[in-house]
């Protein structure tokens, strides 16, 4: 059995990511440093359902020991899953222009971010032998790779994603809602967007995806000048998704800007409550092994 590390490895500070070249080397150094402190294999379990139990035979593996029966009925069972070894997950990564947002401060844009957010859960999800597919939308279905368990399905999936050019508008939800009926198999759906657009539009796409029984995911991933919004001299706002430049005083729009913010955030969590959707807020200066930790943790506990 594995130790869990003290701290994340360097190595898997945004910064010093942000120099390896290739979606695909930094995608194994996040998983290999993050596999290297669990106990056990990230992903399995990760969105099964119990189905029943069934009596202990020897050479049975112990990790599905249900303790609690045990303890009630001194006999040992184990839990038994449905779609075990059948695990689909579908990525659907914004490429819409306001991902490549990268504030003063930051190693990598937001879309770097949620690249490599990405290719960290498609490498983890093929380790674990069950099968992962991608799209990429901004104001319209861009690429579309459908799941796959073979190991060389992560190639062209990770030529896919560093392929991706932040040049439009964004259309999330309604192309959510009209992606929701063509998972035809139920599975998880992980949504890696800023989620800049109208919540009512969203809160269709992603109410589709529930009535579709998908276990939908959203991770909203901002950076954290756009968090913080530390700007205090006059200075050229550049318009992204349409929107125009403006010169300005960003000390006197801090307060209102703050509001705002925080009225979206909390508008898009409750949207993601009203569809049961699993929300996590990830900022590109969070070491991706503590964003996979903390969403994967969750997961663990909800699923027992």
């Amino acid at each position: 059995m594995m130790k869990t590390p003290e701290s994340s490895p360097k190595s898997l500070d945004p910064r010093t990511l942000a120099k390896l070249s290739g979606l695909q080397l930094r995608a194994r150094r996040v998983v290999e440093g993050y596999v290297a402190g669990l106990h056990r294999s990230p992903y399995h379990g990760f969105s099964i359902e119990f189905a029943e139990h069934r009596e202990y035979t020897p050479g049975d593996d112990l990790r599905y020991l249900d303790w609690k029966v045990f303890g009630r009925t001194d006999k040992f069972y184990l839990k038994q899953f449905e779609d075990e070894t059948n695990l689909i997950c579908y990525l659907a990564v914004d490429i819409s222009e306001s991902m490549s947002y990268r504030g003063p401060e930051s190693a990598w844009s937001k879309l770097e971010y949620a690249q490599c957010l990405a290719a960290s859960l498609a490498w983890l999800v093929l380790r674990q032998q069950d099968a992962v597919g991608l799209v990429t939308l901004d104001e319209q279905l861009r690429d579309r790779l459908p799941p796959s368990s073979k190991a060389a399905h992560l190639n062209p999936l990770l030529q896919i994603l560093e392929s991706a050019k932040p040049q439009r508008k964004t259309a999330l939800g309604p192309l959510l809602k009209q992606l929701a009926p063509t998972f035809r198999k139920r599975g998880i759906v992980i949504v890696i967007s800023d989620l800049f657009e109208d919540v009512a539009s969203l809160a269709e796409g992603l109410k589709r995806l529930r009535r579709q029984r998908h276990d939908t995911i959203v991770l909203q991933v901002l950076d954290r000048a756009e968090m913080d919004f530390p700007f205090d001299r006059p200075a050229l706002f550049k318009g992204l998704e349409g929107c125009p430049e403006i010169v300005t005083d960003p000390r006197s729009l801090r307060h209102a800007y703050l509001r705002e913010l925080d009225n979206h955030l909390r508008a898009v969590r409750r949207i993601c409550r009203e569809a049961e959707a699993d929300y996590r807020l990830v900022r590109t200066d969070q070491p991706l092994d503590a964003a996979l930790s903390a969403l994967l943790s969750a997961r663990m506990v909800k699923v027992r």
